[in-house]
């Protein structure tokens, strides 16, 4: 069957408009109604998004491949056996004299996200302290020691037991980026032991990552929040259901789910990263996007409602000996 001719620029970015206009025009312009309709659609409309961005696209989306034993739950509400790495960490020890607070909150970080390095196939296993950057997945890992608790959370989150874990993608570049020049050599490389892995794109998702965060903006600029809370539940719920969710049978890619919530994981360690190397004193790192800092972030971060902004969550006064 032909491919359908590419939809221009501007049509894509109507399904949003017009969902919005139908569901204000449904509800005879009651915005908490049409609101919680295109709350409840937003998991079906964004695949119809999805489709639309897709079509003349470069890579087909495989939507249900057969999935390795480490990515298969072991009970009904069991997890399966991947790390993401979420970071919950406080600094031990607060420096001497009080501390003014600042809680930012990081914008759209799952749609940030989005832009990572996808397996686009089966997952292939393969044994040995190999990585190719043309390929993406699962990886085994001995992690290295991390030596700077004190003041940076350890890019491996809060993970007490001790020994191999399988980690995603993101994560194991990270812990590379970390080991070299650049970083100061922050730790050692870790060691891989085995991978599932496929050929990847960083670009899988781009054009309905964008497309979401134009709609995103423009809702801002305009201050519509109908369409500002339908754009966030679309990409939210487009990420927390192509794991495993009866609300999406059209993606069962949790390897994507994995690999998308540690990309945004490692955006907020980059982002403390960077405000400990400005000379500001990170307090807490929590989440997907929660960072507490003490000094002048004005100078290192941007404040605003954009997805490469931050905004004040919380201001507070830290005394001293307490966190």
């Amino acid at each position: 069957t032909p491919r359908r001719a590419p939809q221009t620029q501007s049509r894509i970015p109507q399904l949003i408009t017009n969902a919005v206009h139908e569901a204000l025009t449904t509800h005879n312009g009651d915005l908490t109604a049409a609101t919680a309709e295109l709350q409840r659609k937003a998991i079906p409309d964004a695949m119809a998004l999805l489709d639309a961005c897709r079509i003349s696209a470069r890579y087909d989306v495989v939507g249900h491949p057969p999935l390795p034993d480490i990515l298969r739950k072991k009970s009904a509400h069991g997890a399966d056996d991947v790390w993401e790495a979420r970071p919950n960490w406080a600094r031990p020890d607060t420096p001497p004299g009080p501390h003014d607070v600042t809680a930012l909150d990081i914008n759209g970080a799952y749609l940030s996200a989005l832009k990572t390095h996808l397996p686009l196939g089966a997952l292939e296993y393969s044994t040995g302290n190999v990585h190719s950057r043309r390929r993406s997945g699962i990886h085994l890992i001995t992690p290295p020691e991390w030596e700077h608790h004190s003041h940076l959370p350890n890019p491996l989150g809060n993970r007490e037991e001790p020994g191999p874990v399988w980690v995603t993608e993101p994560t194991l570049r990270l812990l590379q980026r970390l080991a070299t020049d650049t970083y100061g050599h922050l730790c050692e490389p870790p060691v891989i032991h085995a991978s599932w892995t496929s050929g990847s794109t960083e670009h899988l998702f781009e054009k309905f990552r964008q497309v979401l965060r134009d709609a995103r903006e423009k809702a801002i600029t305009e201050e519509d929040e109908v369409t500002l809370e339908y754009v966030k539940s679309m990409y939210s719920k487009f990420v927390s259901t192509m794991g495993e969710s009866n609300f999406n049978r059209a993606i069962y890619r949790p390897d994507w789910m994995h690999i998308i919530r540690s990309q945004a994981f490692v955006n907020l360690w980059l982002k403390a990263h960077k405000a400990h190397t400005a000379g500001l004193t990170v307090m807490r790192v929590m989440g997907t996007d929660e960072l507490h800092i003490a000094g002048d972030w004005r100078g290192v971060f941007t404040e605003g409602r954009g997805v490469s902004q931050v905004k004040v969550k919380d201001i507070y006064t830290l005394p001293t000996g307490e966190r």
